[in-house]
Parts: structure tokens; C-alpha cells; sequence
């Protein structure tokens, strides 16, 4: 039986660049922008994925336009914001949300995970900002989203080297949203919960990883513990646009940033409680889609078919030719 195609969607004069928006809750950000008129470019490493996320989009009625990019790049973000911004469509959205998780015990982290984390989710916004900000002031109008995390507000333990990036990230975004004030220009620190994207497939986790997959793909997949990637998008599309300087998207990421500004330090001591209920061990990392073959787990396996079936939305389905992703 043949169907016909989408509709074709009513655009607007403007662009946004959505910096890794191949797969997970960069591609619903990318087409939640598409969704409301935009002309939407997106940047990842994987021209693979990239290609799978252009051609999901093209079946709902999206146009994507793709650029294989490494935001740890500083020189290729600016070429890649460069060929977003045009006269007869100015950037006026700017969203960084390319991210990697490094899940396991300290013991097993090394100096090259802190510096992908750091590159990736420190500097890689800062270097979109940069690229992005100049044609935004000159026209007094723009918008830029940072995705850092409720890990950019408390210390996660098991995730010192994302929380790292992560409180760096939130602190890039509060600062140049006090600094550009009154330009037209505004930054929103975006503090999203776990959220139910199907990263845990492409997570990475060290230590004892098959313990360390346990605790962390659950709480990445389950409904109650895990925002839908889709309503993440929207809030965060929405909180953009309007200019906020900070979203959390959902009332957890509200009671922990409340409880963290009220009480700090009670706050470090219970997840110091967390931290020691959690496993050890010095395995070197292998992505979630492995570390799930590596030792049977069907209590495991059906609290995360939730995250399994949103991967199957989202573009985190299929094996990343590059490691780590950004």
C-alpha cells in the first residue's frame, strides 16, 4: 500500500545550527527547530550518522543540513557556523548539545577521559558561542542554548569526568548570559535530568562495567526516572526561544537545584552515600551496546527495553564508527 508524502512544513527566514544533533536528544532538537520553520543545520563527527539522521527527518517532512564537524575544533565549528549563516537566512539559534558519558569508579578513569569531557563539553560550547556571537550582536538578536546537566549542578559520583565538563559548561553559560546582557543576545544554561534518549547504548563504562551498565542504563531508560527525549526537546526549544537564562526541564532537576542552593554541603555528604553503595574496579571502557553482551542480565535487559525503543527513534541504535562520540 503506498503513502503519501508529509506535508511540506512552513519555513521561516532563519537558521539554527544544533552542534551534535546526528543522533539522541541533539536529533529531537534538531527537529523540533525543523518543526517550527527553521532552517536547521546540524555538525557530528559521523557522516554515517549524520546521513541516517537526514534521511529520518526527510520521512517526517524535515529538511536537515548536515556537516561533519568536531566541535573540539575551534577553527572547524567557525567554518561550519560560517556556512550556516546567510543573508537570506541569519543564525539566530545556536544550540550546542554534542556530549559524551564516561561511566565508572575513579580508579578506572584516566587523564584522556577528563580531557575528551572537557573538550567536548567545555570547550566545544565555548567555541559555538565565540563563532556564533559576533553575526548575533551585529544584528542585536540571537539565541544560544548550552546543554550542561543536573551533573553541572551536583557532583555525581561514578561521573567525575561528565560532571567536570558538565559544572564547567553552566558556568560558561551563566557568565557570557551576564555579560551580553542588554545586546539582544541571550544564553540559556540548560539542566536537563536523565532523560530517556538511548545513550546508554553509547555511554561508556569502565571499572567493573557490566555493575557500573546495571545502575546506570536503568536509570537512563525507565519512564519514571527518565524524561522522554521528544519533551526534553520541546522544553528545551521552547526555554531557548524565549530567552530564559536557565531551564532544568523538569521538576527533579527544580528540587535539585533547589536543595543544592539550600543546602550544599548535605548534598555532597548523600551522594557520598550513593558513592559507596557503587562498584569499583579498573576495566578500561567499552560502549553500553558491548558491555550488555559481556554478562546475561534479564532483570537489566527488561528495565532498559524503554531506552532501547527510544534508540530506535533517536538514531542511537547503530554501532558509532567513531569512539568517543561528540
Amino acid at each position: 500500500m503506498s503513502t503519501s508524502a508529509p506535508a511540506p512544513r512552513a519555513t521561516k527566514n532563519e537558521s539554527a545550527v544544533v552542534a551534535g544533533g546526528s543522533r539522541g536528544l541533539g536529533l529531537m532538537v534538531a527537529r523540533e527547530l525543523a518543526r517550527r520553520g527553521y532552517r536547521v543545520h546540524v555538525c557530528a563527527r559521523d557522516a554515517d550518522e549524520l546521513d541516517r539522521a537526514a534521511a529520518q527527518l526527510a520521512r517526517e517532512g524535515y529538511s536537515l543540513t548536515t556537516t561533519v564537524c568536531d566541535v573540539r575544533d575551534d577553527e572547524a565549528v567557525a567554518r561550519w557556523v560560517a556556512s550556516a549563516d546567510s543573508p537570506d537566512a541569519p543564525l539566530t539559534v545556536a544550540i550546542h548539545v554534542a556530549g559524551i558519558i564516561q561511566v565508572g569508579a575513579i580508579e578506572a578513569a584516566t587523564p584522556q577521559m577528563f580531557d575528551d569531557s572537557i573538550d567536548i563539553m567545555t570547550k566545544g560550547p565555548a567555541y559555538l558561542a565565540l563563532a556564533a556571537l559576533p553575526g548575533m550582536r551585529s544584528r542585536h538578536h540571537g539565541r544560544i542554548g548550552i546543554v550542561s546537566s543536573i551533573g553541572g549542578v551536583i557532583g555525581v559520583p561514578h561521573l567525575v569526568a561528565y560532571s567536570t565538563a558538565k559544572f564547567g559548561a553552566a558556568g560558561l553559560g551563566q557568565a557570557l548570559r551576564a555579560e551580553l546582557s542588554g545586546t539582544g543576545v541571550t544564553v540559556t544554561t540548560i539542566l536537563p535530568p536523565p532523560m530517556r534518549t538511548g545513550s546508554h547504548l553509547h555511554a561508556q563504562y569502565a571499572g567493573d562495567r557490566t555493575a557500573e551498565y546495571a545502575w546506570f542504563a536503568p536509570g537512563a531508560s525507565l519512564p519514571v526516572l527518565a524524561l522522554d527525549a521528544r519533551t526534553a526537546a520541546r522544553r528545551i526549544v521552547e526555554g531557548v526561544l524565549a530567552g530564559k537564562p536557565i531551564i532544568g526541564l523538569s521538576p527533579v532537576s527544580q528540587l535539585v537545584m533547589r536543595l543544592q542552593g539550600l543546602a550544599p554541603a548535605t548534598m555532597v555528604r548523600g551522594l557520598g552515600i550513593m558513592g559507596r553503595l557503587l562498584p569499583g574496579g579498573t576495566q578500561p571502557p567499552r560502549a553500553g551496546r558491548d558491555v550488555r553482551t559481556e554478562r546475561s542480565n534479564p532483570v537489566v535487559d527488561t528495565l532498559t527495553k524503554p531506552g532501547d525503543a527510544m534508540a530506535a527513534r533517536t538514531n542511537e541504535q547503530h554501532e558509532a564508527s567513531t569512539d568517543p562520540p561528540a
